[in-house]
């Protein structure tokens, strides 16, 4: 069976506070790493933490989700892109890590619903 997505984990370190912190900002980065992907965004949901609190988020695509979670005081966001087939997850990664202006990144990959 040929799997049907990949699952790539961001892990951001060294992001900028400011825009961990803002929503509507995190919203248009993350529209912008679905466009990259070629993806089609259904429905976009993000919540604040009020006071110097982060940012929860989320797109769902017709091809699965883009979400992120932050934590401004730590300049540290975690970013889960999950993506049908082979569309381009490097494309929405990149995207992301340059819109958070991170001075450094983890990315793991997996392969989802492959035959064990």
């Amino acid at each position: 069976m040929t799997s049907p997505g990949r699952h790539g984990l961001l892990d951001l370190y060294g992001c900028d506070e400011n825009i961990l912190r803002d929503a509507a900002r995190l919203q248009t980065i993350l529209e912008q790493a679905a466009a990259a992907a070629r993806a089609t965004v259904l429905y976009r949901r993000f919540h604040t933490f009020g006071g110097a609190g982060g940012v929860t988020g989320v797109l769902l695509l017709a091809e699965s989700h883009i979400s992120i979670h932050t934590w401004p005081e730590h300049r540290y966001a975690a970013a889960d892109i999950f993506l049908c087939g082979h569309m381009p997850a490097q494309a929405a990664r990149r995207t992301i890590e340059h819109g958070l202006c991170a001075r450094n990144t983890r990315w793991q990959s997996l392969m989802r619903g492959e035959a064990v």
